[in-house]
């Protein structure tokens, strides 16, 4: 039986988002990565269930995943500040610094954050 037609790809789309949801509160970062994926598939409208999806990639150190689920998040929500964040942090934390820079100052200036002079 594959995942996808075993316990965790099954239920209806609620279902497998508090099963997701509960994978990721106990750290278990690679199932709930296995859950959300074929979800924000069915639905990529759905901004929470691809935000939670390239947070789970990054705390289970799928940075390849991590760097291009907000990178797709943003080419549908450019304003989006969580995942400007997120793609800066997962770059720096592939030695990308330069790269990062850019996507952490906007992420900052969309929250709010100014540094003090």
């Amino acid at each position: 039986m594959s995942e996808s037609t075993g316990y965790l790809g099954h239920g209806t789309a609620a279902e497998r988002w508090e099963r997701a949801q509960l994978f990721f509160e106990a750290k278990e970062y690679a199932t709930a990565a296995r859950i959300l994926d074929p979800l924000a598939g069915e639905a990529p409208e759905q901004l929470a269930t691809r935000l939670l999806l390239a947070r789970a990639y990054y705390h289970s150190a799928q940075l390849g995943r991590a760097e291009a689920e907000p990178r797709g998040i943003l080419e549908r929500w450019p304003v989006e500040h969580y995942a400007q964040l997120m793609l800066g942090r997962t770059l720096e934390r592939q030695g990308r610094a330069a790269e990062a820079a850019p996507y952490l100052r906007i992420a900052a200036a969309m929250s709010g954050e100014f540094p003090q002079e």
